[in-house]
């Protein structure tokens, strides 16, 4: 299994859609074959190392990783984020 964790900083113009964003990430859930699961949350705590945003997905295994980055249910997700985003960081490995 692979398990795939991203962080964002939104932009200051973005940071009131925050809710709205993570309910993007839950609107995958269930629709993308090989995803196993999906938590995504708002950063509660603002200190000065946090991001604003979290996704955690874990899949079956490294293909159905692979098709999730160009999965037509993951792509307007992804668009957005890009959009939205001053920097993310991700770590993906097997679990």
């Amino acid at each position: 299994m692979i398990r795939h964790i991203v962080m964002f900083k939104i932009k200051d113009e973005y940071k009131s859609e925050l809710p709205s964003l993570v309910q993007g990430f839950y609107g995958m859930k269930g629709k993308i074959e090989g995803m196993l699961d999906l938590e995504a949350g708002q950063d509660i705590l603002g200190s000065e190392r946090s991001y604003d945003l979290a996704l955690i997905t874990l899949f079956e295994d490294r293909a159905a990783f692979d098709a999730y980055q160009t999965h037509p249910v993951h792509m307007p997700v992804k668009k957005r984020m890009h959009e939205v985003r001053s920097a993310s960081v991700a770590c993906d490995f097997e679990v």
